[in-house]
């Protein structure tokens, strides 16, 4: 029987493989060109106000907020998932990928932020 880091009790090994960790890492580049999509959609003006030379801005936050919540929770808990399996299977190598992962959302956000 198999036991330590990673092992199920059952004599079989579970690890993030490479392969894993970067199909994970692509989910989250088209998880962050999501929310980057959804976040200038949302934006914080709206069109028609302001081509009326309207400037009011009490609602557009919450409007932006609501548009990108969906993607920012479900990616936060798949890398929270993520997060957590690295550091209990001690899987280092997949833990490079995580910050890899972890430095698209920063990336994203980075231009989400430029834009407004």
């Amino acid at each position: 029987m198999v036991s330590g880091p990673g092992s199920k009790g059952d004599g079989t090994m579970t690890r993030l493989s490479t392969a894993e960790s970067m199909a994970l890492v692509v989910l989250n580049v088209l998880g962050a060109i999501g929310y980057d999509i959804a976040a200038s959609r949302g934006g914080w003006k709206i069109p028609e106000e302001v081509a009326a030379g309207i400037n009011v801005t009490t609602g557009e936050p919450f409007i932006w907020f609501i548009s990108i919540l969906p993607i920012v929770a479900a990616f936060f808990v798949i890398n929270v998932t993520w997060g957590v399996c690295v550091l209990r299977r001690q899987r280092w190598k997949a833990g490079l990928y995580w910050i890899i992962a972890a430095a698209v959302w920063l990336g994203a956000v980075v231009i989400d932020f430029r834009h407004h």
